[in-house]
Protein backbone atom coordinates (compact mmCIF):
# COMPACT_ATOMS: atom_id res chain seq x y z
CA UNK A 1 0.00 0.00 0.00
CA UNK A 2 2.88 2.29 0.25
CA UNK A 3 3.21 2.29 -3.53
CA UNK A 4 0.10 3.48 -3.92
CA UNK A 5 0.22 7.57 -4.67
CA UNK A 6 -1.87 10.00 -2.89
CA UNK A 7 -4.43 9.95 -6.12
CA UNK A 8 -4.91 6.22 -5.91
CA UNK A 9 -5.63 6.55 -2.82
CA UNK A 10 -8.22 8.72 -2.73
CA UNK A 11 -9.40 7.04 -5.79
CA UNK A 12 -10.13 4.07 -3.36
CA UNK A 13 -11.90 5.67 -1.05
CA UNK A 14 -14.22 7.01 -3.68
CA UNK A 15 -14.31 4.14 -5.05
CA UNK A 16 -15.85 2.34 -1.70
CA UNK A 17 -18.29 4.93 -1.31
CA UNK A 18 -20.73 4.01 -4.81
CA UNK A 19 -18.54 1.04 -6.60
CA UNK A 20 -18.56 3.57 -9.39
CA UNK A 21 -14.93 3.59 -10.69
CA UNK A 22 -15.47 6.38 -13.39
CA UNK A 23 -16.99 8.69 -10.63
CA UNK A 24 -14.51 7.81 -8.01
CA UNK A 25 -11.80 8.14 -10.77
CA UNK A 26 -13.56 11.80 -11.38
CA UNK A 27 -13.76 12.98 -7.58
CA UNK A 28 -10.02 11.17 -7.14
CA UNK A 29 -8.55 14.17 -9.13
CA UNK A 30 -8.65 12.54 -12.64
CA UNK A 31 -9.61 14.01 -15.94
CA UNK A 32 -13.17 13.34 -16.92
CA UNK A 33 -12.38 12.26 -20.34
CA UNK A 34 -9.89 9.53 -19.10
CA UNK A 35 -11.68 8.42 -15.81
CA UNK A 36 -13.27 5.27 -17.07
CA UNK A 37 -10.13 4.28 -18.51
CA UNK A 38 -7.70 4.93 -15.17
CA UNK A 39 -10.20 3.80 -13.32
CA UNK A 40 -10.15 -0.04 -15.23
CA UNK A 41 -6.57 0.33 -14.92
CA UNK A 42 -6.72 0.70 -10.78
CA UNK A 43 -9.03 -1.37 -10.13
CA UNK A 44 -6.82 -4.37 -12.19
CA UNK A 45 -3.50 -3.02 -10.03
CA UNK A 46 -2.72 -5.45 -6.65
CA UNK A 47 -1.74 -2.99 -4.54
CA UNK A 48 -5.17 -1.22 -5.39
CA UNK A 49 -7.43 -4.35 -4.97
CA UNK A 50 -5.37 -4.63 -1.36
CA UNK A 51 -5.87 -1.13 -0.54
CA UNK A 52 -10.01 -1.21 -1.44
CA UNK A 53 -10.41 -4.48 0.95
CA UNK A 54 -8.39 -3.07 3.87
CA UNK A 55 -10.64 0.20 3.25
CA UNK A 56 -13.90 -2.39 3.48
CA UNK A 57 -12.58 -4.36 6.42
CA UNK A 58 -11.90 -0.56 8.43
CA UNK A 59 -15.69 -0.22 7.34
CA UNK A 60 -16.99 -2.79 8.53
CA UNK A 61 -15.61 -2.50 11.76
CA UNK A 62 -16.15 1.12 12.77
CA UNK A 63 -20.44 0.49 11.21
CA UNK A 64 -20.39 -2.91 13.44
CA UNK A 65 -21.36 -4.51 10.17
CA UNK A 66 -20.06 -8.04 9.33
CA UNK A 67 -20.68 -10.68 6.03
CA UNK A 68 -22.62 -13.05 8.99
CA UNK A 69 -24.69 -10.40 10.17
CA UNK A 70 -25.85 -9.88 6.70
CA UNK A 71 -26.25 -13.02 5.87
CA UNK A 72 -28.15 -14.24 9.18
CA UNK A 73 -30.40 -11.03 7.83
CA UNK A 74 -31.02 -12.57 4.46
CA UNK A 75 -31.85 -15.64 6.43
CA UNK A 76 -34.74 -14.39 8.31
CA UNK A 77 -36.41 -12.84 5.25
CA UNK A 78 -35.60 -15.81 3.43
CA UNK A 79 -37.63 -18.46 5.94
CA UNK A 80 -40.25 -15.88 7.37
CA UNK A 81 -43.73 -16.62 6.72
CA UNK A 82 -46.72 -14.92 6.95
CA UNK A 83 -48.34 -17.95 9.03
CA UNK A 84 -45.79 -17.10 11.74
CA UNK A 85 -47.71 -13.90 11.92
CA UNK A 86 -50.85 -15.73 12.42
CA UNK A 87 -52.54 -17.31 15.59
CA UNK A 88 -55.22 -19.25 13.35
CA UNK A 89 -55.30 -18.86 9.71
CA UNK A 90 -57.77 -16.03 10.15
CA UNK A 91 -56.90 -14.17 13.35
CA UNK A 92 -53.62 -12.47 12.81
CA UNK A 93 -51.68 -12.20 16.55
CA UNK A 94 -51.37 -8.37 18.08
CA UNK A 95 -48.72 -6.35 16.34
CA UNK A 96 -46.95 -5.77 19.94
CA UNK A 97 -46.85 -9.29 20.46
CA UNK A 98 -44.57 -10.36 17.34
CA UNK A 99 -41.26 -10.79 17.84
CA UNK A 100 -38.50 -8.20 16.84
CA UNK A 101 -37.81 -10.78 14.12
CA UNK A 102 -40.86 -10.99 13.37
CA UNK A 103 -41.26 -7.57 12.78
CA UNK A 104 -38.00 -7.31 11.15
CA UNK A 105 -39.74 -9.21 8.24
CA UNK A 106 -42.46 -7.13 7.33
CA UNK A 107 -41.87 -4.76 4.23
CA UNK A 108 -45.29 -3.05 4.47
CA UNK A 109 -49.01 -3.39 6.42
CA UNK A 110 -51.89 -1.27 4.50
CA UNK A 111 -55.07 -1.10 5.97
CA UNK A 112 -58.38 -0.79 4.74
CA UNK A 113 -62.05 -0.15 6.32
CA UNK A 114 -64.78 -0.81 4.41
CA UNK A 115 -68.32 0.06 5.01
CA UNK A 116 -71.24 -2.25 4.72
CA UNK A 117 -75.34 -1.24 4.89
CA UNK A 118 -77.00 -4.09 4.35
CA UNK A 119 -81.10 -3.73 3.68
CA UNK A 120 -82.63 -3.81 7.29
CA UNK A 121 -79.91 -4.23 9.30
CA UNK A 122 -77.90 -2.37 10.91
CA UNK A 123 -74.34 -0.51 9.13
CA UNK A 124 -71.46 -2.09 10.06
CA UNK A 125 -67.51 -1.38 8.80
CA UNK A 126 -64.90 -4.15 8.18
CA UNK A 127 -61.18 -3.52 8.51
CA UNK A 128 -58.96 -5.29 6.09
CA UNK A 129 -55.55 -5.70 6.88
CA UNK A 130 -52.84 -6.51 4.32
CA UNK A 131 -49.48 -7.61 5.81
CA UNK A 132 -46.57 -7.46 2.74
CA UNK A 133 -43.21 -9.29 3.79
CA UNK A 134 -39.97 -8.94 2.16
CA UNK A 135 -39.19 -10.99 -0.91
CA UNK A 136 -38.24 -14.40 -0.32
CA UNK A 137 -36.27 -15.09 -3.80
CA UNK A 138 -34.13 -12.15 -3.50
CA UNK A 139 -33.25 -13.28 0.26
CA UNK A 140 -32.52 -16.76 -1.02
CA UNK A 141 -30.99 -15.42 -3.93
CA UNK A 142 -28.79 -13.38 -2.17
CA UNK A 143 -27.81 -16.18 0.21
CA UNK A 144 -26.90 -18.56 -2.81
CA UNK A 145 -24.31 -15.71 -3.90
CA UNK A 146 -23.26 -15.16 -0.74
CA UNK A 147 -22.38 -18.96 -0.10
CA UNK A 148 -21.00 -19.47 -3.52
CA UNK A 149 -23.74 -21.78 -4.19
CA UNK A 150 -24.19 -20.17 -7.73
CA UNK A 151 -20.76 -20.65 -8.85
CA UNK A 152 -19.66 -21.98 -12.24
CA UNK A 153 -18.52 -25.84 -11.93
CA UNK A 154 -16.82 -27.55 -13.94
CA UNK A 155 -18.73 -31.07 -15.27
CA UNK A 156 -16.23 -33.40 -16.10
CA UNK A 157 -18.22 -35.30 -19.24
CA UNK A 158 -15.31 -37.13 -20.92
CA UNK A 159 -14.63 -41.09 -20.18
CA UNK A 160 -11.70 -42.37 -18.48
CA UNK A 161 -9.72 -42.60 -21.78
CA UNK A 162 -10.91 -38.55 -22.09
CA UNK A 163 -12.72 -39.53 -25.36
CA UNK A 164 -16.52 -38.47 -25.16
CA UNK A 165 -17.72 -41.45 -27.81
CA UNK A 166 -16.91 -44.13 -25.33
CA UNK A 167 -18.63 -42.59 -22.79
CA UNK A 168 -22.16 -43.32 -24.29
CA UNK A 169 -20.99 -46.41 -25.39
CA UNK A 170 -22.26 -48.52 -22.43
CA UNK A 171 -25.83 -46.94 -23.63
CA UNK A 172 -25.54 -48.53 -26.69
CA UNK A 173 -24.63 -52.00 -25.90
CA UNK A 174 -27.35 -52.03 -23.62
CA UNK A 175 -29.40 -51.43 -27.09
CA UNK A 176 -27.85 -53.44 -28.53
CA UNK A 177 -28.95 -56.39 -25.52
CA UNK A 178 -32.48 -55.20 -25.47
CA UNK A 179 -32.86 -56.10 -28.98
CA UNK A 180 -31.30 -59.41 -28.99
CA UNK A 181 -33.71 -60.16 -26.21
CA UNK A 182 -36.85 -59.30 -28.17
CA UNK A 183 -36.19 -61.46 -31.04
Amino acid sequence: MDKLTEKQKAFCREYILDWNGTQAAIRAGYSANSANEISSQNLAKLNVQEYIRSLQKEIEKVAGVSQLMVLNEHKKLAFSSIAHLHNTWIERKQFDKLTDEQKSCISEITTQVKSYYPKEEQAYEVEFVKIKLYDKQKALDSISKMLGYDAAQKIDHSNKDGSLANMFKPFRELKRDERDDND
